[in-house]
């Protein structure tokens, strides 16, 4: 082969492998799955089985994506909850900002209540209620929704309100219930769902991360790493 030969092959190499990196994370981010595969994914906004009962804009896939730091940090928790038999589970990652502008305009496309996903309030109140934002902490890579499940056995509480069929322990309702009984510190719960969010609230803080009180799902890292900062790159599979 000449030299000139050699030369065009390997442009053409470098031409058809560059597609590949179409995906690379921005810098700072990861894959989960890459940091620790022991966590359990559920990510509800990939599919149907959400509040808006469609896929989201920008869940090209069901992956959690996060900063390097959360993610080691979450990895950190898993390690901790693990020794008990225990798992962490997680509904949703980082969050481009088109999603949250998807969430919002669904929400002011308004309609009745949803006896599954918010039972006291219209949808088209559901952003002066407090329960879908403008903006998320979860365009910043550092916030995730999660619960803990066992790993010796299924749970399957079967939650009145949220996210269904999601084998957890019982939290007294499920992901993404709007609802006041979704706040960490709602009165009135089983002796048993207010343990189990006590115990998710103490083993995330010890990792660094603080609860939203609105949600007791709802985390985000104390020391963040681009707290101003909110991204939209689409999420994908590996």
């Amino acid at each position: 082969m000449s030299a000139a030969s050699a030369l065009a092959a390997t442009i053409l190499v470098i031409a058809v492998t560059l597609p590949a990196f179409a995906d690379a994370l921005p810098a700072g981010f990861v894959r989960l799955a890459d940091v620790d595969p022991s966590i359990r994914q559920d990510i509800r906004y990939a599919g149907s089985d959400n509040f808006l009962h469609r896929k989201v804009n920008g869940y090209d896939a069901p992956a959690c994506i996060l900063t390097e730091q959360a993610a080691q940090a979450l990895a950190r928790v898993q390690k901790a909850v693990a020794a008990g038999r225990l798992t962490l589970v997680v509904f949703d990652c980082y969050r481009p900002a088109r999603a949250v502008a998807d969430m919002g305009e669904w929400t002011r496309e308004g309609g009745p209540p949803d006896p599954q996903w918010y039972s006291r309030v219209r949808r088209g109140d559901l952003i002066a209620k407090g329960y879908v934002g403008e903006l998320s902490s979860h365009s910043r890579g550092s916030t995730v929704d999660l619960a803990i499940a066992r790993t010796d056995r299924r749970s399957r509480p079967s939650p009145a309100c949220g996210a269904v069929d999601a084998d957890t322990l019982d939290f007294g309702t499920g992901f993404d219930c709007f609802d006041p009984m979704s706040e960490t510190a709602h009165r009135g719960l089983s002796t048993e769902a207010a343990a189990n969010r006590r115990m998710l609230v103490d083993a995330m803080r010890a990792g660094g991360f603080r609860n939203y009180a609105r949600e007791w799902w709802h985390f985000t890292l104390a020391n963040e790493p681009f707290a101003k900062q909110r991204f939209d790159f689409p999420i994908t599979a590996d």
